[in-house]
């Protein structure tokens, strides 16, 4: 089983939309095997986004990203870094299909509800900069049989 971090940004948080990424996430089969809220420090925050500094948003995104509260979790599953990338839509909420997370509530691209990993190298990294092994646990879902 693959496993990917899925954060809800401080706009998802703050309007409410918490419930529905996890629901989203869990009806495709997916796990949730680490979760956690808190606010975000800056230098976590620069962590999270070290690929982005040098941009010229790079200051408001950091800015916005510890605004908030923010849903941090680790979901496991087959696939489930391609899987949560389809469930989440694209970046741009213009161009994210409807169905999706984005599509659905995202207003500007600067306020997209949620990020996810986009590769196993970053899902690793990214886990690892919130979670440690004893945030993990192991269950079975009810559904797996059927799943899997």
């Amino acid at each position: 089983m693959e496993r990917t971090f899925v954060m809800v940004k401080p706009d998802g948080v703050c309007r409410g939309l918490v419930g529905e990424v996890i629901s989203r996430i869990e009806k495709v089969g997916l796990k949730i095997v680490a979760l956690k809220m808190v606010q975000l420090k800056r230098q976590q925050a620069e962590q999270l986004y070290r690929v982005h500094q040098g941009k010229p948003f790079y200051e408001k995104l950091i800015s916005y990203v510890t605004s908030a509260p923010v849903v941090l979790m680790v979901v496991e599953g087959k696939d489930a870094i391609t899987v949560v990338r389809k469930i989440i839509g694209a970046t741009d909420p213009v161009k994210a299909s409807p169905g999706t997370i984005r599509g659905d509530f995202s207003l500007s691209i600067e306020r997209n509800v949620v990020h996810a990993s986009d590769s196993k190298e970053t899902a690793d990294y990214e886990i690892g900069l919130f979670f440690s092994d004893e945030d993990f646990v192991s269950y079975e879902r009810a559904d797996e049989a059927w799943l899997y």
